[in-house]
């Protein structure tokens, strides 16, 4: 449980240490997701990653590395009773949850708007923002009467723009956006804090093409002041800063990872 501190004597830097606390990421052994789950462990906590996929103990040997627990869920979040069932199975193992990055999420693009079918819809919007407040459902029912606990949501830039080859990308990570406010004025009370990391354009193997392609490329490059695509790296300090109690005052708001994108 966070002990509330109030004199400025009492900051260290030992509000950034996760050691100790317990962390389920979705979609945590691949792309950011993987480098949000390295951030807290490299910071102390235990991890317990879902995912759809394995990756042949990849993630487990970083992670291990870092002188942490790991163990991996094998499963898909949008089916039914499975959010509640990796809740459950983090509390047999680690016996207790103290922070929940919903990460796991998908973008089906379609040049043509016209061809963009109810099917792509709902596939997105199952994984993107339903499963979302599932798992947040359930993981509640174990942070409130501990009275503490971390909610962060990946959220994006899509948060805020349109959301062009893709309606059904934009249309969930504005709810997901939303659902970071409304499950912050819910949570608040219980000492949980609920906030969202927004990427704006990262180097990762989803950009591949667009990266290949010198005129995609440039018109990226140029809305961005930094100059540069970003590297996971860039987000990992933020996720710890989120999962940490030195974030137990930042609660229900988007944090934007984006070298500016969204000022240009």
């Amino acid at each position: 449980m966070n002990t509330l501190k109030t004199n400025i004597k009492d900051f260290s830097l030992d509000f950034f240490n996760l050691k100790g606390k317990v962390a389920i990421i979705t979609g945590g052994n691949s792309g950011l997701g993987q480098g949000f789950a390295l951030a807290l462990a490299k910071a102390g906590a235990d991890i317990f990653v879902v995912s759809i996929n394995d990756d042949n103990g990849e993630t487990k040997s970083m992670i291990e590395a870092e002188g942490v627990r790991y163990h991996l869920m094998i499963a898909d979040v949008t089916q039914e009773g499975v959010c509640r069932k990796i809740a459950e199975e983090c509390i047999r193992i680690f016996g207790k949850i103290d922070i929940l990055m919903n990460n796991a999420g998908i973008c089906i693009n379609e040049p043509d708007v016209t061809k963009f079918t109810r099917l792509q819809w709902d596939k997105m919007v199952s994984i993107n923002l339903t499963a979302c407040f599932e798992l947040a459902h359930e993981v509640a029912k174990y942070m409130i009467p501990q009275r503490s606990g971390k909610i962060i949501n990946t959220c994006s830039l899509f948060s805020y723009l349109g959301g062009q080859w893709s309606p059904a990308y934009a249309a969930t990570k504005h709810g997901l956006a939303g659902f970071t406010k409304a499950y912050c004025d819910e949570l608040a009370q219980f000492n949980i804090q609920v906030n969202g990391i927004a990427p704006g354009y990262f180097n990762t193997a989803v950009t591949t093409e667009t990266r290949a392609d010198p005129a995609s490329n440039q018109r990226i490059l140029d809305h961005i002041p930094a100059n540069r695509w970003g590297n996971i790296i860039d987000l990992m300090g933020v996720a710890v800063f989120l999962a940490s109690d030195a974030s137990n005052y930042v609660n229900g708001t988007l944090i934007n990872v984006d070298g500016g994108y969204l000022v240009r």
